[in-house]
């Protein structure tokens, strides 16, 4: 489950048990990457006040696409099968989505969600490398700087998030079992799910 040792229900102080708490209630059981966080849950706190912030300023759909775009660059299986779930749930068929996860440039997606993605990767893969070419390039695709922001921000926190259920072991929860196999396949960029061996 991870490579460090998680807090138990059964021996949580009070605010381990308020975050246990609130994922039972909005999701129904009490995710990996949540006890990863079990010593510190003032960071997951701190993090989630960043994720709403962020959130609050972009449409469901470019956040997760966005998201989508980072996770599969950073190798984070959790965060590729959380956030590909979502746009399965409420965007794409699982064709669509395995086509966009497979290779967005010939996916069925817009010119400016194109660009978004590939500026998602470029910041993972080398924020230093990008110029004033790179955003000029993103301003004809009709965003503005504070989408621009709102993008960066988005992929930014995600580094944070991602590289740190990765480097402790958080393995993505069986929930995400239940994707349709081709699609599941391929969102498992990196650690498998729940102890399985990679498909």
């Amino acid at each position: 489950m991870a490579f460090i040792t998680t807090i138990p229900e059964n021996q949580a102080p009070e605010d381990v048990k308020r975050m246990y708490d609130q994922n039972l209630e909005k999701q129904g059981y009490i995710p990996n990457y949540s006890r990863v966080f079990s010593h510190r849950p003032q960071v997951m706190e701190a993090w989630g006040n960043l994720l709403r912030a962020i959130k609050s300023n972009l449409d469901t759909r470019r956040f997760e696409l966005v998201t989508l775009a980072a996770a599969r660059a950073l190798k984070n299986s959790y965060c590729s099968l959380a956030h590909g779930s979502i746009l399965r749930r409420n965007f794409y068929s699982p064709e669509q989505l395995t086509s966009i996860a497979k290779d967005y440039q010939q996916a069925d997606l817009t010119p400016a969600e194109t660009a978004m993605m590939a500026f998602a990767e470029q910041i993972v893969r080398d924020a230093s490398a990008i110029t004033s070419n790179d955003i000029e390039e993103l301003r004809k695709h009709g965003f503005s700087d504070a989408e621009i922001f709102d993008i960066t921000a988005t992929v930014a926190a995600r580094c944070f998030f991602a590289k740190t259920l990765d480097a402790l072991g958080a393995e993505p929860d069986e929930i995400y079992l239940g994707l349709e196999e081709g699609l599941r396949q391929i969102l498992t960029v990196g650690r498998p799910i729940g102890g399985q061996t990679k498909e």
